[in-house]
This record gives structure tokens, C-alpha cells and sequence, in this order.
């Protein structure tokens, strides 16, 4: 889950079948491998081994790709097991992993520390927050892309496009633990190229609800999708029920990093008929499985007919791909914004010994068009990058774009009908 943007947003429940492009951020191999003076003890060594073997036995039996893109797996094995075993710590260890993990060259393929497997699983939960998103850059440098209201992040004056330099004088890596009420010092390059130097204090937050609706527009309604997670056909259900025809509807899937495979296909049965064709799957065995809508929009029985637009950017991942991708090879959406990320793989999770986690791809994807969307992403039909300095004045051009476009189809169908 490497991408150039590479956003950590890890996938949503752990040993589900799951349709999500998290982003597996890992540090230039040189630095990856740098030893560190600490030796591991005895035990540390244990358990680097176990979780070393763990990963490296799940991929070579369960992997997609039998064949392992053509990597030598025995000889990685050789490589980077005396090195995990000597790691004094989470970060080192986490980075070898990664290191060999990179070998497969897979947007899906990745391990997560236990520091980070607790914060994934406390996504959704009242926890403590810094309130900022990152979206990683070269080396162990991260971008703020977006800022929560009214959190310790927005108080300190933090801003989308500044750039993280370190944390406690570290960089921001696997073991970190946010914690309530303890200070953390963030040096930060902002949009000027200036240093800062910013205290930034965590505390108790709700979480941000997975799915969410604005209805502030006439005539629009814009539902936030987060992730595709437990119940977004049944949420989707309810909140297009009770629409006019005429409202237009956009979807948004900006950031979203993927997730259940149920959901995608619920999510889909909310715009295309059941029964329609929507993907095939392809696993390790080689057999192809052909995909159709099933019912799943909350009571719904037909889909809605209104006219629809999603949202997509570099960081739209897997579920949030191949839901914009159906619908625009059925001609039943507009898709609007950047391209996607290009991380289409079926993943699944597996547990760790030490508590950490490794998502792994267990099947390939193609369109019901017959395009392999993995490394090639989602092209939208009207191209709107949103710059940092768009962000920061709270402006939003690619849903302005999605807004006016719809207007101008339900137009050009009105003048249609009239003729």
C-alpha cells in the first residue's frame, strides 16, 4: 500500500475480507536497516523472530501471487531475518519488515506495529487526538493535509500543507502513542518555507463518524464517506430515502482508504440494479469470480434514480476506486477530482505475535470493463487538484466543480425533454 502520498490509514477490522488500499508508509531502505547501538535481549530476540516468521511464512503460503512477482523469497528470508532478530525495538523491527515487504512492489502489503494496531482499532472510538491528518512524503517527512475542527491541532495554529520535520525530536514512526493530556513538541516547515516550532497538547476527542451528510445546499445533499465500513449500505438507504428525484447526490471518497467488501457492493446496489455485473475477482488459484450487485441499501428494493457525482483524490484507495469506477463504466456517475491512488488488491489482516498486524493481498480485481485498476487508478471525468492554500481558506473546487456539473446535466436533460 506504498503510494507517492503514502496516507496512513490502516484497514478497519482485522481477519475481514476487505477491499482497502492502506497506505503502508515505510522509511528509505538505508535508513530502514540502520543498526542501533541497543542490543535485543534475549526475549526481545524470541519474539523478533516469531513475528519475523510469522510474516514471512504467511506471504509465501497465502500471498495472491503464487509465483511472488518473481521475487526469491528464501533469499529475502536470508536477508532480513538477522536483522529483524537484532531489532532493540518496535521501529526497527516494523521498518525491516517493511523493507522486505517493499519487495513485492504491493500498495496491500504491509505490517503495523502494535503502538499502531491500537490506534487503528481506537479509530472509531472516543480517544485521545492531535486532530491532524498526514500524508507521507519522502524519507520520514509527513504533510498535514487537513486539520479537525476545534481540536488541540487547530488551537496550536497548525495549517494543511505544513510539512512534519519531527516529534519529540524524533520522526513520526509506528511506535508512537498518543496520549491524553501529555505535551508533544512538533517541528514543522510551513507553507513559506519557514521553521516552527509548535507544543501541541492531546486530549479525549469523539471520534469522526465514518459516514456523515450535509444537506446545507439546496438541492444537494454531499455524504461523507470515510471508510467502507459495517452499515454504510443500510446508512445509505436511509439517507436517500426519503429524497426528491430531483436532489442531486454526491459521494464523497476523498481520503478514503477502502474496507469491507460487503459494504462496496451495498454501497453500489444503492445506484445499479441487483444482479448487475460489477468486478471480477481473481485469487491465488487463478479462478475468476464474477461480482453482481446484491441487495443491500437498507430496505431499498430499486436503486434511486437521482443524478449523482463522486469525489476521488490521490488518496481514494481499492473499495473507494472500484465504487467510482463502476458506476462510471455504467454511465451512472460523474466522477470528479484527482486521480486515484491505484491500490486495487483484495487484502485481508492477520495478527501478530507481539500484537502488531500484517494485511496481506489475497486476490486481484478487474472491472466489469476489463480494466485492471491496480497501479493504474481511476481517471475522473473532471480533473480538480485542491491545493494546500484551498484548503487552508476552506475552499472546496472540486466539489464547486461536481455541484455545477450535475446542474448543467440536469439542464441539459431539461432541454431535452422540452424539445
Amino acid at each position: 500500500m506504498v503510494s507517492s502520498s503514502r496516507r496512513v490509514l490502516l484497514s478497519m477490522i482485522a481477519g475481514a475480507v476487505l477491499l482497502t488500499g492502506t497506505a503502508f508508509a515505510s522509511a528509505p531502505v538505508a535508513a530502514q536497516v540502520a543498526e542501533t547501538s541497543a542490543e535485543p535481549s534475549r526475549e526481545r530476540a524470541r519474539m523478533n523472530a516469531r513475528v519475523f516468521d510469522t510474516v514471512w511464512n504467511t506471504v509465501r503460503r497465502q500471498y495472491y501471487d503464487p509465483g511472488l512477482h518473481g521475487v526469491d523469497w528464501n533469499a529475502a528470508r536470508d536477508t532480513w531475518r538477522p536483522q529483524a532478530i537484532a531489532a532493540a525495538d518496535d521501529r526497527t523491527l516494523y521498518r525491516v519488515l517493511s523493507a522486505m515487504l517493499d519487495l513485492l512492489d504491493d500498495d496491500h502489503a504491509g505490517a503495523i506495529s502494535p503502538a499502531a494496531a491500537r490506534r487503528q482499532d481506537q479509530l472509531r472510538t472516543r480517544r485521545a487526538v492531535m486532530g491532524i491528518s498526514l500524508a507521507r512524503q519522502d524519507g520520514d517527512l509527513w504533510r498535514i493535509e487537513s486539520v479537525r475542527r476545534g481540536s488541540p491541532a487547530e488551537e496550536a495554529g497548525l495549517q494543511p500543507g505544513w510539512t512534519l520535520q519531527t516529534v519529540d525530536g524524533q520522526s513520526w514512526g509506528v511506535d508512537f502513542d498518543v496520549e491524553d493530556g501529555r505535551s508533544l513538541r512538533l517541528d514543522l516547515t510551513d507553507e513559506t518555507g519557514a521553521a516552527r516550532r509548535v507544543s501541541v497538547v492531546p486530549r479525549l476527542m469523539d471520534p469522526v463518524p465514518a459516514f456523515s451528510a450535509d444537506a446545507s445546499r439546496p438541492g444537494v445533499v454531499v455524504l461523507r464517506v470515510e471508510a467502507f465500513e459495517s452499515g454504510l449500505g443500510r446508512w445509505l438507504g436511509q439517507r436517500l430515502a426519503d429524497l426528491s428525484p430531483e436532489t442531486d447526490v454526491i459521494l464523497d471518497l476523498r481520503g478514503n482508504p477502502g474496507g469491507l467488501l460487503m459494504e462496496a457492493d451495498a454501497a453500489l446496489s444503492c445506484f445499479l440494479p441487483v444482479s448487475q455485473e460489477w468486478a471480477t475477482r481473481v485469487s491465488r488459484n487463478g479462478r475468476p469470480a464474477v461480482l453482481s450487485i446484491m441487495p443491500g441499501c437498507g430496505d431499498r428494493t430499486a436503486p434511486v434514480t437521482n443524478d449523482v457525482a463522486l469525489l476521488v483524490d490521490g488518496a481514494s484507495r481499492s473499495a473507494a476506486e472500484l465504487t467510482p469506477a463502476a458506476l462510471q463504466e455504467a454511465g451512472r456517475a460523474l466522477v470528479v477530482g484527482e486521480h486515484t491512488a491505484g491500490a486495487v488488491l483484495i487484502s485481508q489482516d492477520s495478527p501478530l505475535p507481539d500484537g502488531g498486524r500484517l494485511t496481506l493481498s489475497r486476490a486481484d480485481y478487474i472491472t466489469a470493463g476489463g480494466v485492471r485498476l491496480e497501479k493504474r487508478g481511476v481517471e475522473p471525468d473532471i480533473v480538480v487538484v485542491r491545493t494546500a492554500e484551498e484548503r487552508r481558506a476552506g475552499r472546496d473546487p472540486a466539489l464547486d466543480a461536481a455541484i455545477a456539473a450535475l446542474a448543467e446535466v440536469a439542464r441539459t436533460r431539461d432541454a431535452q425533454q422540452a424539445r
